[in-house]
């Protein structure tokens, strides 16, 4: 059956009339092939959009780590915008895009990996589009070089301490003492297991392994740079995809917060945003996990050069900050999970806060929260799109939010 694709969905497939789903493929393109169900899983392209590009990565089309490297970059930079946009606008909210802000190839500091045990040793990758397949990704496109030097380590790692019937899952994030290795759903941790462990992370230089929970070996502390804050985040812990998107999502969240003395900052994490704002602002972080408050606690105990930081481990979900806590702050950061922070926002919104500076990574729930701010009588400024995530369908912005002060008087 001869098909023409319609649109985009935001998971990046082509939609045709029906509607149809085809992987893989562009507005206006025509496509060929058998249609199961609503989808056709292996397209013929017909007639290629002249937005079609021929994908950098070797291992494109049977990897499942990137979903939209066989289109341009200008194409991709539109259509994630749109994302933001058709989810504002079913809330009947218009506002200003900024230029979005895209990470360059081979930036991932971060990534989670797969590991499986095979006759001749392992393999370490992605799993492979729409499969448990796992496929080893040796020309990676995506994923920073100090990463891709650690998949020797990450399949001895494997041959040593996986299963043979199950895969090793491997959190592994970049730092300028080495590299940070979080395995889970190894084999339970004895005595030998541990030293042939230490040994390896010894001879891969591996700055910290932790396995299933238990610190297994620390050369140095996988640190990370806030501002002039030096922190060490438990294993596994939240961090910004690549240096350049935490940079653009920093930077606009600075411009938002101003001359703003004193701050909160809501899902603080670590202190991405707490600590560099930290240089001219007090500021209250405000996140759920232990750990992490106390890995930012610590960095700020130890930075100079900064004002005050109060930290507090709170469940914002079921306890949030109430506008008699928040009256004391001249701006709010707010940057929660995907689920987005209701509760938090309706309280944001009953307060006096003159300034939020509002980081997501859904575009559908950052659009509730904003229809809640602005019935409220805020004013959405501007929207800057960020995208960290490359090649991906996912999204990230931080958008300006105002109150005009007059109104509450």
């Amino acid at each position: 059956m001869k098909l023409t694709i319609e649109r985009l969905g935001h998971l990046g497939d082509g939609i045709a009339e029906g509607p149809i789903f085809v992987p893989m493929t562009l507005p206006g393109e025509v496509v060929e092939g058998d249609i199961e169900g609503d989808q056709m899983l292996s397209p013929r392209i017909l007639t290629p959009s002249p937005d079609r590009v021929r994908a950098p990565c070797p291992h494109f089309k049977a990897c499942g780590g990137c979903l939209m490297q066989h289109t341009s970059d200008g194409f991709v930079a539109v259509w994630k915008q749109d994302i933001v946009r058709t989810a504002l606008k079913a809330q009947g909210i218009e506002t200003v895009f900024r230029e979005i802000q895209t990470s360059p190839p081979q930036s991932r500091r971060r990534a989670s990996l797969s590991g499986t045990r095979t006759k001749k040793g392992a393999t370490v990758g992605f799993h492979g589009r729409a499969s448990g397949t796992i496929v080893p990704i040796p020309a990676c496109k995506l994923l920073h070089p100090d990463l891709m030097a650690a998949i020797p380590a990450l399949e001895q790692l494997t041959v040593t301490g996986g299963s043979r019937k199950g895969e090793i899952s491997f959190s592994v994030t970049r730092s300028a003492e080495g590299l940070d290795v979080l395995a889970t759903a190894g084999k339970p941790l004895d005595g030998s297991l541990r030293i042939e462990l230490a040994a390896m992370a010894e001879r891969f230089g591996l700055a910290r392994l932790e396995w299933d929970g238990e610190l297994v070996a620390q050369h140095m502390p996988p640190a990370q740079r806030f501002g002039k804050a030096s922190v060490v985040p438990p294993p596994g812990a939240f961090l910004q995809a690549t240096e350049q998107g935490e940079a653009a999502l920093l930077a606009a969240v600075v411009e938002i917060v101003g001359d703003a003395r004193r701050v909160a900052d809501l899902f603080a994490g670590c202190g991405t945003f707490a600590l560099p704002l930290a240089a001219k602002a007090e500021v209250l972080a405000i996140e759920s996990e232990a750990p992490m408050v106390a890995a930012l606690d610590h960095g700020w105990r130890m930075a100079s050069g900064l004002k005050r930081v109060m930290t507090e481990t709170r469940d914002l979900f079921r306890r949030p900050l109430y506008p008699d806590e928040l009256k004391r702050f001249d701006a709010v950061v707010i940057d929660p999970p995907r689920a987005g922070a209701e509760a938090q926002i309706e309280q944001l919104a009953r307060s006096s806060v003159p300034v939020i500076a509002a980081v997501s990574c859904n575009p559908v729930t950052f659009g509730r929260d904003a229809r809640i701010l602005l019935d409220a009588g805020y004013a959405l400024n501007w929207v800057q799109v960020v995208d960290q995530f490359r090649w991906s369908s996912h999204v990230e912005l931080v958008a300006s939010f105002s109150k005009d002060q007059r109104a509450n008087r």
